[in-house]
């Protein structure tokens, strides 16, 4: 199988669907395929489990810890609930960005998991959430084969799960396994700080006490303050400040809520203090976002 033949999967789905600029939830398959003609400005959102292939173009990736740029034959794996901003770097006309993202489901890959053996390399692995490889080969084809399956009711229904089966079961042999395999055993240090940022997201209104979120994943509040700052590339405030602004922005960009409404919704106490902590995050006003949504 040729990089291409994917690629020209993807694009031909795309054209099918009218779809010439943005992103597309695609039915059939779960996935999501994005297509854009053109370099982008910053936006804003939450990664959650997945595995994104960029098959054209390049894109950089940025969380308060680090930025990671993606070209074409690469991958991204997030094994946590990630807020970033990420803008398309490479994109034109004629070769524009095409990517898809595939969700991960994590009681598939906890199923898998006792049948795989985590790899031999005793390295340790880097515990930030989101992972920079070279796209598998093996993945790609199983991609090709899912996407063709998806076409029809019957092999969807029929051999659609098995192969994706086999692209969970070959993410856990690949070299992201190891990462993979930490956030599945249910009393590793990626498993606690997983539960944990899901707790924060569950009550994302609630004001986060760091001693209460230790106890409830059974660490130490100095070691889950290291953990899940090297897990996420943040503090647990910070983490939570993030997501309550992209909730926000979500809320201004779908419902006619006043701005103050909005902030009082997402834990803030002082929509001053939102609007100020939004702009310096979006790079304009609330009120200026919800206007200028239409546009964009």
């Amino acid at each position: 199988m040729t990089p291409e033949t994917l690629l020209n999967g993807v694009s031909q789905i795309l054209d099918q669907s009218g779809v010439r600029q943005g992103a597309m939830p695609h039915t059939d398959s779960g996935t999501h395929l994005l297509r854009f003609e053109a370099p982008s400005g910053q936006n804003a959102t939450v990664y959650r489990p997945l595995l994104c292939l960029i098959l054209q173009g390049a894109k950089a990736v940025a969380t308060s810890a680090k930025t990671i740029t993606v070209h074409a034959g690469q991958s991204l794996i997030v094994s946590h609930a990630m807020p970033v901003l990420s803008r398309i770097t490479e994109a034109t006309p004629e070769a524009p960005y095409i990517a898809l993202v595939f969700p991960l489901d994590l009681d598939l890959l906890r199923s898998l998991a006792p049948d795989v053996l985590p790899s031999s390399d005793s390295r340790p692995s880097d515990p930030f959430s989101i992972h920079l490889c070279d796209t598998d080969e093996g993945i790609e084809d199983a991609l090709r084969r899912y996407f063709d399956q998806c076409e029809t009711d019957a092999a969807r229904r029929l051999l659609a799960p098995i192969t994706a089966r086999e692209i969970h079961a070959r993410l856990l042999m690949g070299p992201q396994g190891d990462t993979l395999h930490k956030l599945l055993w249910h009393e590793s240090t990626a498993s606690r700080i997983f539960r944990a940022t899901r707790g924060i997201q569950t009550n994302l209104s609630k004001a986060i006490v760091i001693k209460d979120l230790a106890r409830d994943v059974g660490m130490s509040s100095s070691a889950f303050f290291e953990q899940f700052k090297a897990v996420t590339g943040t503090s647990p405030l910070q983490y939570q400040k993030d997501l309550r602004l992209l909730r926000a922005r979500d809320a201004l960009h779908t419902s006619s809520a006043k701005v103050s409404e909005i902030a009082f919704g997402v834990g803030y106490e002082s929509s001053a203090q939102f609007s100020r902590e939004y702009s310096r995050k979006f790079g304009r006003s609330p009120r200026q976002d919800r206007d200028l949504a239409p546009v964009e």
